[in-house]
C-alpha cells in the first residue's frame, strides 16, 4: 500500500541522530530517502556500541530503516555535481554540518536553489545559523545542560540529571519532519521551496513548557521536584507494597476519587487539599498520607482500584515488561526486519497510525553505499558503476 509521502524525496546528507531520526520519519511515511555518505562511511553511529550484530551497531538501526544508502567525496568537484545532479530530482535537502559548510562547499541553499527553486533545505544545527553561539559544535548532552533541562531534572538534593536518551535529537527531529512538511505544503500553492533553520538549542528551550511559562510570569527559578510535578499534586511516583508507581490526579474530582480509593475520604474535604493550588501549596503535608496508604497493598491492587475509578496511574515498568507488553504488541510498535547481515533485526516501530496510508518497513537500514550502483547509474554518472 503506498505511503502519505510516496512522492516526496529526500536527500540526507545528515548523520547521528536528530536528521537521520527525522528522515526516518519520512521514509516511515513513505519518501525516497537517499542517505549520503563519505566514501568509507561518515555516520559514526555505525560504531557506537556495542551491542552490535554481526558488525551492525544498534545504535544505527534505531534511526535509519527506510533509506537507500549512495557514498560523495563532497571534497571533489565531480561530488558537488552529483549532489546538484540529485538535487534536480529532489524534494528535500537536509543537513546537519557546522553552519557555513555547506556554503563553503557550493551546495548552500542559495547554490541549491537555482539547481532547484523548489527545493526544501533544512539546517539542523546545535545552535542555528546565526547568533554567537553558532559556530559551536551542539551535541544533545551540552544543549540538556545549557537548555535549563538538566537544572530541573533529578532529585532536588541531587545533581542535576540528563534524561535517559538523546532528547534534544528526538525533538529537533520532529519539528524538522513538521517544518518539512508544512513546507511541502504551502510549496503547492507558492511552487517554491524555502529553506529551514533547526537548531538543537531552540528545541530543547521550546520543550520547557509549563517550566519555562511559570519562570517568565514570576520570575521565581524553579527547583529539581524529580518525579514531582511543579503544578499539579498529588502526580508523582509513590512506593508500593511492592514496587513503585506512577499516580497522576490531574482535577479535584479524581483527588476525591482517589481519596475514596485510599479509604481517605475526609483529605478531599481537607481545606488545605481541597483544590489543586491548596494541594501544590500543602504537599509535604499530603504526600506523606497517601503514600503511608499505598505501602499497604501492591502495585496490582492499586492499579486496578485506580484504573476502575478512573484515576490515571501506571507501574514503572523495565524495558522487558515494556516490550511484552499486550497494549504495545497490539498497536505494533515492535517490528522486525530482515538484514543481509544481520539476520532478523528487532526495531521499535512507528507511533504514527494512517488508516488508508499506513506506516511500513521497505528498506533495511542501508549498508555504506549499498545503493550506489543503482542511484549513480540511473544519473549516467561516468563512474557510477565503479562505486560500489
Amino acid at each position: 500500500m503506498a505511503g502519505a509521502l510516496e512522492h516526496i524525496k529526500v536527500l540526507d546528507l545528515s548523520r547521528i541522530l536528530a536528521g537521520p531520526y527525522c528522515t526516518m520519519v519520512l521514509g516511515d511515511l513513505g519518501a525516497a530517502v537517499l542517505k549520503v555518505e563519505a566514501p568509507d562511511g561518515s555516520d559514526d553511529t555505525r560504531e557506537w556500541g556495542p551491542p552490535f550484530k554481526d558488525g551492525v551497531s544498534a545504535y544505527y538501526l534505531c534511526a535509519n530503516r527506510n533509506k537507500k544508502s549512495i557514498t560523495i567525496n563532497l571534497k571533489e568537484e565531480e561530488g558537488i555535481e552529483i549532489i546538484k545532479a540529485l538535487v534536480k530530482e529532489s524534494d528535500v535537502v537536509i543537513h546537519n554540518f557546522k553552519a557555513g559548510t555547506m556554503e563553503r562547499l557550493g551546495i548552500g541553499y542559495t547554490a541549491l536553489a537555482k539547481v532547484n527553486p523548489q527545493i526544501i533545505y533544512c539546517s539542523i544545527t546545535g545552535f542555528g545559523e546565526n547568533g554567537p553561539y553558532k559556530d559551536l559544535p551542539g551535541y544533545d548532552f551540552i544543549i540538556q545542560a545549557m537548555s535549563g533541562l538538566m537544572s530541573i531534572t533529578g532529585e532536588e538534593d541531587h545533581e542535576p540529571q540528563k534524561l535517559g536518551v538523546a532528547i534534544t535529537d528526538i525533538l529537533t527531529g520532529l519539528y524538522a519532519a513538521v517544518g518539512i512538511q508544512a513546507a511541502l505544503l504551502e510549496r503547492t500553492q507558492s511552487g517554491l521551496g524555502q529553506k529551514l533553520d533547526l537548531s538543537l538549542y531552540d528545541s530543547a528551550v521550546s520543550s520547557l513548557v509549563n517550566i519555562g511559562s511559570n519562570y517568565l510570569m514570576t520570575g521565581k527559578i524553579p527547583k529539581r521536584l524529580g518525579n514531582k510535578h511543579a503544578n499539579i499534586v498529588p502526580y508523582q511516583t509513590f512506593k508500593t507494597k511492592n514496587g513503585e508507581m506512577v499516580i497522576a490526579v490531574g482535577n479535584d474530582r479524581q483527588f476525591e476519587s482517589l481519596c475514596r480509593v485510599l479509604g481517605k475520604e475526609e483529605l478531599s474535604k481537607d481545606s488545605r487539599f481541597a483544590t489543586n493550588p491548596d494541594r501544590v501549596k500543602n504537599r509535604e503535608q499530603l504526600i506523606p498520607i497517601i503514600q503511608a496508604e499505598l505501602y499497604k497493598q501492591p502495585t496490582t491492587y492499586w492499579q486496578s482500584h485506580c484504573n476502575h475509578n478512573n484515576i490515571p496511574c501506571g507501574p514503572i515498568q523495565k524495558l522487558d515488561q515494556v516490550v511484552d507488553d499486550p497494549q504495545l504488541q497490539a498497536r505494533d510498535m515492535f517490528i522486525e526486519c530482515e538484514h543481509p547481515t544481520a539476520g532478523v533485526i528487532k526495531m521499535i516501530g512507528s507511533p504514527l497510525k494512517l488508516s488508508r496510508t499506513p506506516v511500513g518497513i521497505r528498506h533495511h537500514p542501508p549498508a555504506v553505499g549499498e545503493h550506489n550502483k543503482e542511484v549513480l547509474s540511473k544519473l549516467k554518472w561516468s563512474k557510477g558503476e565503479e562505486k560500489e
